[in-house]
C-alpha cells in the first residue's frame, strides 16, 4: 500500500478517514444553511465563508471516499458508491456555484445554490450511510 493510499485510507488511524471527514463539509454547509434561514443580511459575510469552507473540505473528503471504493469488491456496493459519488458531485458544484454567486454580491442565487447543494448532500448522505452501515 503506498503512503498516498494509506494516508488516504485511513490505516493510520485505524479506522476508515472517510466517514470522519465527511463531517467537516457536511458542518460547514448546513451552518451555512441555517443562517441563510435564520441569520439575516448580518449573517451573509459568515454563510459565504462557510460555503467555502465547506467547499475547501470536501476535496479530501472527496479523495479519501474514492480510496475506499477502490477497495470495494462487491459490484453492488460500487455501483452504489457510483450514484454516492455523483450525487456529491452534484453537491459540490451547486456550492460552488453557490460560493461564487454570493462572492459576486449575488446573495440571493447563492442561496438557492446553497439549498440545491443541501438537496443533493442529504441525498449523497442517505446513500453513503446505507452503504457504510447497511450492506
Amino acid at each position: 500500500m503506498t503512503a498516498l493510499k494509506r494516508a488516504l485510507s485511513g490505516a493510520w488511524l485505524g479506522h476508515p478517514l472517510h466517514p470522519a471527514l465527511t463531517d467537516l463539509p457536511i458542518g460547514f454547509w448546513t451552518s451555512a444553511w441555517v443562517l441563510d434561514i435564520v441569520g439575516g443580511k448580518g449573517s451573509r459575510d459568515a454563510s459565504r465563508l462557510l460555503v467555502g469552507l465547506g467547499v475547501l473540505s470536501a476535496v479530501p473528503t472527496a479523495a479519501s471516499g474514492i480510496s475506499d471504493w477502490t477497495d470495494l469488491a462487491d459490484d453492488g456496493k460500487r455501483r452504489l458508491g457510483v450514484v454516492h459519488a455523483s450525487a456529491n458531485s452534484l453537491a459540490f458544484v451547486s456550492y460552488v456555484a453557490s460560493w461564487t454567486a454570493r462572492r459576486r454580491g449575488e446573495h440571493g442565487r447563492g442561496v438557492a445554490w446553497g439549498m440545491a447543494g443541501a438537496t443533493f448532500a442529504t441525498v449523497a448522505g442517505y446513500l453513503g450511510g446505507r452503504l457504510a452501515y447497511r450492506r
